[in-house]
């Protein structure tokens, strides 16, 4: 069985449309599937509209959050829930295009366990969020060693490495890297981004920043190095000022003094509480980490028995 596991939030309008459009193409492969919803606790009438898909399609579950807790946890949520030998991740948007399930399937069958979905184009965007989102993946490329300029949550997985991921214990999660982290058997499938028919983008500039030190925090240790590179930068510049007072010193010329003074407090201040910035920073993941709350609450299951109050 197929597990499709698709995050929701504020996609009320979308339901309706994705169950057809999933029927449509995966009965015509003659393919057995799940369609599980996970409502991260959307304001509109999502959960009512994945009710609905429930009591008209036996194929359909529905997962529903107490609360918003975001894409990561809605993903892995899914994860967890899923009953299928494999699993695909997809945008409830349709934005990722659902004929490449197909694709990715077949190439399940042939041994394959990581298929990822590759992305040759972004779509419609605005320059800024496009620059945004640019160099987003260029950092975290960057921090994580690992090339995510066109990755997507896009992915089929099969049973051994969903249970993988599931047995990671980690609260802070990055679905994305921690799929290509885990290794096993890969191939890909290229891609273009389609339009949204309904529905605005839940990804503002703002939230695409939050995501990025969210995830480059959880995934990578690198921003502490820049710590030790701003530490070795004022050692330099304090070597450098030195030798010059030193020599002005010997040579009886004085030195300006003061504006020379408040400059390099300034400057050695704002290395300073930079560095506790990013140092505070990975103390807080670390703090979230050790309070051990869940992932995310689950307060109803519909599809299924209902198992209310479930967390993981």
């Amino acid at each position: 069985m197929l597990s499709v596991i698709l995050p929701s939030y504020n996609e009320e309008k979308m339901i309706s449309k994705v169950t057809d459009r999933m029927a449509e193409i995966l009965q015509s492969e003659n393919i057995d599937y799940e369609l599980l919803f996970i409502d991260d606790g959307s304001k509109d009438g999502t959960w009512a509209q994945i009710n609905e898909a429930a009591e008209r399609d036996s194929h359909v579950v529905g997962v529903h959050f107490s609360r918003n807790f975001g894409k990561e946890a809605a993903m892995f949520a899914g994860l967890e829930q899923a009953v299928g030998d494999c699993c695909v991740v997809i945008d409830c948007d349709l934005q990722h295009p659902p004929e490449k399930i197909v694709e990715m399937y077949r190439l399940w069958e042939q041994g394959y366990e990581v298929i990822e979905g590759i992305k040759e184009d972004r779509g419609e965007e605005s320059g800024l969020h496009k620059f945004a989102a640019n160099s987003f993946y260029g950092l975290i490329s960057r921090a994580t060693g690992m090339d995510m300029s066109s990755s997507s949550d896009f992915k089929l997985l099969d049973r051994k490495v969903v249970d993988t991921l599931n047995s990671l214990p980690e609260r802070n999660v990055f679905f994305r890297a921690l799929s290509f982290w885990v290794g096993y058997k890969k191939a890909t499938v290229s891609y273009c981004v389609q339009d949204r028919t309904e529905g605005v983008s839940k990804w503002s500039t703002k939230s695409l920043i939050k995501y990025a030190l969210t995830n480059i925090s959880s995934f990578s240790s690198a921003p502490l190095h820049i710590v030790t590179a701003l530490g070795l930068i004022m050692l330099a510049v304090s070597i450098v000022l030195g030798l010059v007072a030193l020599i002005q010193k010997i040579a009886g010329v004085a030195l300006g003094g003061f504006t020379t003074v408040i400059l390099l407090l300034l400057f050695s201040a704002s290395i300073i509480m930079i560095s506790l910035g990013i140092i505070g920073y990975y103390i807080a993941r670390i703090y979230d980490e050790i309070k051990g709350r869940p992932r995310y609450i689950i307060s109803r299951i519909c599809g299924r028995e209902e198992e209310d109050g479930k967390k993981a």
